[in-house]
């Protein structure tokens, strides 16, 4: 299957979707931040120097996934008409489990949204609690589902 954002010159260029239907589309992305002990106690135990964490965190992720088109240069402006952002505490990590819902009615899906959320988020977590902990590690950053248009539905096994 050939790359959608290369024309017949192998220049990139934004993919037309004006041929496309307009429907309904979903895809959420999930990622993790793993950390020192002390750095999950710190998150949990509300004690960051900075703040709410968790909570700013979401509020990035959000504001990521909006923005998108701003920062991936190939990526179509959508009218996003929902973003969720979950920020889950995971001891067995230790760290924390970022899931994003991103849904539009459009021409085109939102996976880079969804999985821009995911990163900005963790990125937020990272930025937070930097101070205490420089070896945290963001990870396994991937669609989960993608639902609608033409390709139809994907759920990763």
């Amino acid at each position: 299957m050939p790359l959608t954002h290369f024309d017949a010159q192998g220049q990139a260029h934004m993919v037309d979707v004006s041929d496309k239907a307009v429907t309904d589309r979903v895809a959420i992305a999930a990622g993790h931040i793993k950390m020192a002990q002390e750095t999950f106690d710190l998150i949990s135990e509300g004690r960051a120097k900075k703040g709410d964490v968790l909570g700013v965190a979401r509020l990035a992720g959000i504001m990521g996934a909006k923005k998108t088109p701003d920062l991936i240069p190939l990526c179509h402006p959508l009218p996003v008409t929902k973003v969720a952002v979950e920020l889950t505490l995971d001891p067995d990590l230790p760290g924390v489990r970022v899931e994003a819902t991103v849904k539009t009615s459009g021409q085109t899906g939102v996976e880079m949204e969804a999985l821009t959320a995911v990163s900005t988020a963790a990125l937020t977590v990272y930025d937070m609690t930097k101070a205490v902990d420089k070896a945290m590690e963001i990870d396994g950053i991937r669609i989960l589902l993608k639902d609608g248009g033409k390709s139809g539905r994907y759920e990763a096994t």
